[in-house]
């Protein structure tokens, strides 16, 4: 802990607010809000943590606060304030997706649609789906069901659902206003439950259709009322009343949480969903916080009423989202959410099996190597590879690893300018001079740690540049290979030592992969420059052939070889002027070609 933040620590007021932790680039990592920001922002530098908010900690370099009048005023502020800055620990935040809904327009020939934007239209809309499987199957179910418009066509000119028996707008005489009031009625009754009576219907005219006779008809209709029951029919939990509702429960434990959400319309459960994030306030608090943003921020129709677990700050909600805010004691309501608090739990627990294998991998890997080696934990690692063929197309490029994992957004791929001929040293000169240069002038993020994929040169090297040129004190390693070119010593310090990695443990595992991914990405980048350099090098040389005049000759003589054996005038045939055309010849057979 710095003297600046133990100084912020001591004044800090005994009021509810929001607080801001930033790192050591004035970068906002995380925003919180607390009833008591005195005790909350103690909380992080003193006692015992759990490791993710010991890492998050470690990155804290200063943090700011906003006292505000009341806990409701400082759950909106938080929620604007994470918005604003997109701190990478708000996780939870960083998931905007929008669910499907389906929607029955108001125009004069109503169309059934999905869509995910919600708006005021006089529009119906039905849902959320979570599942947009779901919402698709139900929209093709209900499109069999009720011939809505599915073109633009004028009355008199048919679509091909109208021949599908799906729309019925662009028939010559259309169904009038009411007729079509009617069918939207069907959809609608049918979205709110009364699938039952039509399944009946159904199954009357399947009967009738049997005993006419007409076996195809019945296997037709058999298949709908089938395509009903998966559909419509495979929840079981239910509510005696109509009215529709989310369920929220939670479950938390070594720093995550789980929420779970069900979906409650006309009684019935139609979907649920899951979100599964560390957190590091209290979990009541970080619970509250994350309903607040799933209608305010995510745009989620609101319900007219809302069910959440015991111990909930009912009050607050209710305030904060104007609709009813419920915790049940007793009967089927108390079931469904003790329910969804043991999805929770299995979500969470089953998340954590997950973790623990990624952070061994990743998080785990990063930290040892930083010990192996004596430096700081290496968040940030860069690491650069140069790749060339007796100095044909030099190309250099670069990877980055954060918290273990690659970052390809960062990635970057240089072409060599001042080099000449195949020099690995210059070429890594080059390369980090260019790449920091640049890191300087933009102030961009520094590394933790670089690495380059060579040995004792290329080390010596880039560190010339960074310490005489730049001025900059960057923990920097080097990689050397094996034999079968596979990665066999990091390298570390000056001069450079050999690391003792065990080649079983995870940092050395981590160190593999960067080292595979780097030289994968500056391979690939090679071959890339390399075939487009194959392909156009002999006719880019030659003056006066532009791309267009390339295109023609390839694709008229198809082949170099084919051009060099060609006439003058079978090039002037194409356009080509005549002293293009001999400097062409001249250039492929190297010497001036006779007149023919």
């Amino acid at each position: 802990m710095n003297q600046l933040i133990k100084e912020k620590l001591a004044v800090l007021p005994a009021k509810p607010g929001c607080y801001i932790m930033k790192d050591k680039y004035d970068t906002v990592i995380y925003v919180g809000k607390s009833k008591l920001l005195k005790s909350r922002v103690r909380s992080y530098f003193t006692g015992a943590n759990d490791r993710k908010t010991q890492r998050l900690v470690q990155e804290i370099e200063t943090f700011e606060y906003i006292v505000t009048s009341s806990e409701i005023e400082a759950l909106i502020l938080e929620m604007n304030l994470i918005k604003k800055y997109d701190p990478k620990y708000n996780v939870m935040l960083k998931d905007d997706k929008s669910y499907p809904y389906l929607k029955i327009t108001s125009e004069r020939h109503p169309r059934l649609l999905i869509t995910r934007k919600v708006k005021k239209d006089k529009g119906k809309y039905f849902g959320p789906y979570p599942n947009v499987i779901a919402a698709r199957e139900t929209k093709k179910l209900l499109d069999r069901l009720y011939p809505l418009r599915k073109c633009n066509n004028p009355p008199g000119r048919p679509c091909l659902y109208y021949h599908m028996h799906q729309c019925y707008a662009c028939s010559e005489t259309p169904p009038s206003k009411e007729e079509y009031a009617d069918i939207v009625q069907n959809v609608v009754s049918f979205l709110h439950g009364g699938y039952k009576s039509i399944k009946k219907d159904l199954t009357t005219k399947m009967q009738e259709a049997s005993e006419q006779l007409n076996f195809e008809r019945a296997k037709e209709l058999r298949d709908l009322i089938q395509h009903i029951e998966s559909v419509m029919e495979q929840q079981k939990m239910t509510l005696n009343d109509q009215t529709d509702r989310d369920i929220f429960a939670y479950s938390f434990d070594k720093g995550w949480m789980c929420i779970q959400v069900f979906f409650i319309r006309q009684g019935k459960l139609i979907e649920r969903d899951v979100a599964i994030f560390p957190f590091f306030d209290e979990a009541e608090e970080t619970f509250i916080s994350y309903i607040g943003r799933f209608y305010l921020h995510q745009n989620h129709l609101k319900p007219k009423q809302i069910l959440v677990p015991i111990g909930t700050d009912v009050e607050l909600l209710k305030h904060l989202l104007e609709i009813d805010v419920h915790t049940p004691y007793r009967g089927r309501k108390k079931e469904l959410v003790e329910l969804a608090a043991e999805n929770a739990k299995i979500s969470l627990k089953e998340k954590f099996s997950i973790i623990e294998r990624d952070e061994e991998r990743t998080i785990v890997a990063m930290e040892q190597l930083g010990e192996k080696i004596n430096i700081e934990t290496p968040h940030r690692i860069e690491a650069f590879d140069n790749s060339n063929i007796q100095g044909t197309d030099p190309v250099s490029a670069m990877v980055v690893f954060i918290d273990g994992k690659p970052n390809k957004k960062e990635y970057r791929k240089y072409k060599i300018r001042d080099v000449e001929g195949p020099d690995d040293y210059d070429t890594m000169r080059e390369v980090i001079r260019r790449r920091y240069k640049r890191v300087l002038k933009d102030k961009l993020p520094l590394p933790d740690l670089i690495i380059v994929d060579g040995g004792k040169g290329q080390m010596s090297a880039a560190l010339d540049v960074l310490e005489n040129e730049l001025g900059l004190d960057i923990p920097l390693c080097g990689l050397a290979k094996d034999d079968k070119h596979k990665t066999s010593e990091l390298l570390y310090g000056f001069p450079p030592e050999v690391m003792d990695l065990d080649r079983k443990s995870q940092e050395f595992y981590l160190v593999q992969r960067i080292q595979d991914e780097v030289h994968r990405f500056a391979i690939s980048f090679h071959r890339q420059l390399r075939g487009k350099s194959a392909f156009q090098s002999e006719l880019d040389k030659i003056p006066g052939i532009g791309e267009k005049r390339r295109k023609l000759l390839l694709t008229h003589f198809k082949s170099i070889n084919d051009i060099k054996h060609a006439a003058i005038e079978d090039l002037s045939k194409l356009g080509i002027p005549k002293n293009t055309a001999h400097a062409i010849i001249k250039h492929l057979n190297g010497s001036k070609p006779e007149e023919q």
